[in-house]
């Protein structure tokens, strides 16, 4: 199974994503490592632009054609990335599974992103004001939504567990 995250930075994707991976035994694929890497080889001349997600396509494909569960993290904000991951689910013959995480408490949102300290070397978090402009199209009808404003980690894999249906559990 392909279970594709996406949020907003600061949304507690990572944080959920993780806990999720770790209750699975499953793959945990972060963008955001895979773009920090990228960067810190010193081999770019301009932005990381979509190399970071190309890996993790890439990186999820091999990892789901071998069996295993892969959770994928990343901000995940445009149409086109999240089709990108529904095609790598198509190819490796496997479901997938959305998961778009909110915090739909502004105040509690835009604390977290500026107090936040980055857990990957190197990487820059993006300011607040980044975050609220950034791209970030509407999912439809597709995600499964939690909202860490109202529950916590464990209360939020529960559910996604729960959802997830019977076998997901370690």
């Amino acid at each position: 199974m392909l279970i594709i995250f996406g949020g907003l930075p600061g949304s507690g994707k990572t944080t959920i994503a993780r806990a999720l991976a770790k209750r699975l035994g499953a793959v945990h694929l972060r963008i955001d490592t895979i773009e920090q890497t990228i960067r810190a080889s010193g081999m770019l001349r301009s932005e990381v632009g979509p190399a970071g997600y190309m890996v993790g396509y890439a990186l999820a494909e091999d990892n789901l054609t071998l069996g295993n569960t892969v959770v994928a993290d990343s901000v995940n904000g445009l149409t086109i990335t999240r089709d990108a991951w529904l095609s790598v689910a198509v190819r490796a013959g496997v479901r997938a599974v959305e998961i778009e995480i909110v915090c739909s408490d502004k105040v509690e949102h835009r604390r977290r992103v500026e107090t936040r300290a980055s857990d990957i070397p190197g990487l820059i978090d993006p300011s607040w004001e980044k975050v609220i402009t950034r791209d970030y199209d509407d999912w439809g009808q597709r995600p499964i939504v939690i909202d860490s404003a109202k529950q916590g980690v464990e209360e939020a894999v529960a559910e996604l567990l729960s959802k997830l249906g019977p076998g997901r559990r370690r």
